[in-house]
């Protein structure tokens, strides 16, 4: 009997260590991700470098999904945009139609980064409008 015991003893220990632990590490990981900021809604920005000029987008947010349009000031016109945001504040989205791709940081109700396009590349940086006084 006392061998049996001695047996069940320490798999029963090693086993609640091992839940203890996992239960622990779960925790901590998620306390320690960052809160992520809604991006849905309007902003305005502007780009220099091989194009110039301001924009306004509109997008919505499912999850890590992005979509929506922009109003481009340079090259003129309306355009879809498609992209992603990940955990870190990163983020990436493209201009469908114009050919331009963005990738950057978000950080509360600005972002910024950099951009290309076929005819080059250059810096952009945008801040999230408040409706009520941006209409």
């Amino acid at each position: 009997m006392h061998t049996h015991l001695g047996r069940r003893t320490p798999r029963a220990l090693v086993l609640s260590v091992a839940a203890l632990l996992a239960v622990c590490c779960t925790a901590t990981a998620t306390a320690t991700l960052p809160t992520r900021t809604s991006l849905a809604g309007t902003w305005a920005g502007s780009y220099s470098g091989a194009f110039s000029g301001t924009f306004r987008f509109t997008w919505t947010q499912s999850g890590s999904k992005l979509s929506g349009s922009i109003h481009l000031s340079n090259p003129p016109g309306k355009y879809g945009l498609a992209g992603k945001v990940g955990r870190n504040g990163g983020i990436q989205f493209g201009v469908v139609g114009a050919g331009a791709t963005y990738t950057g940081t978000v950080s509360g109700k600005s972002m910024s980064g950099s951009y290309k396009s076929p005819q080059g590349g250059g810096s952009w940086s945008a801040h999230k409008l408040d409706l009520r006084k941006h209409p």
